[in-house]
């Protein structure tokens, strides 16, 4: 009997420390699918044109740089690249996600290209898994973007409350 107690006491911590790490885990690998849905969502929106959609993937306070530019001036720029581009697709590798360990942050790095609808360029989808060599691939065909975001955890939602666009020139990444 004592002995059965003696294991059922070490036993205990034991369970309640694998609990926790399994849940911790499950919900950092939760966390970085729901950023990669949220991703995939803002680019189906971006080729519908549906900018009130993407604008409600954002915190109020969001703010796009170059140049810090608040909520109205990112609609503006956006609804702009939907003129310029007409019907257009937007495709992209996975994207990077780094969770923050202290708070409900997280960063996201996507390197994406924007096409018109027609263009189309062979065999990316079988890259999606490889983003050096999803970039190698666009990058001989046309010309890159890197966005950076960091996004916040609200209320069990992700948003972005930063978004940092540039040109992309190279392959200085890693995976």
């Amino acid at each position: 009997m004592t002995y059965r107690k003696n294991l059922t006491n070490m036993m205990l911590p034991c369970m309640v420390f694998f609990s926790f790490f399994l849940a911790t885990s499950c919900s950092e690998k939760d966390d970085v699918q729901a950023i990669r849905a949220l991703i995939k969502e803002a680019a189906e929106m971006a080729e519908d044109h549906n900018l009130s959609g993407i604008m409600e993937l954002t915190t109020e306070d969001v703010v796009g740089f170059p140049g810090h530019h608040d909520r109205l001036e990112i609609k503006r720029f956006i609804f702009s690249a939907f003129m310029h581009y007409g019907k257009l697709k937007i495709l992209y590798p996975r994207p990077s996600v780094d969770l923050s360990t202290t708070d409900n942050s997280a960063n996201c790095g996507i390197y994406l290209l924007i096409v018109k609808k027609d263009r189309a360029i062979p065999d990316l989808k079988d890259l999606y898994d490889e983003p050096r060599r999803w970039l190698e691939k666009v990058g001989e065909n046309a010309d890159l973007y890197q966005i950076k975001l960091q996004l916040l955890k609200i209320d069990g939602t992700w948003r972005v409350h930063q978004a940092h666009l540039e040109g992309f020139r190279g392959l200085g990444f890693s995976d």
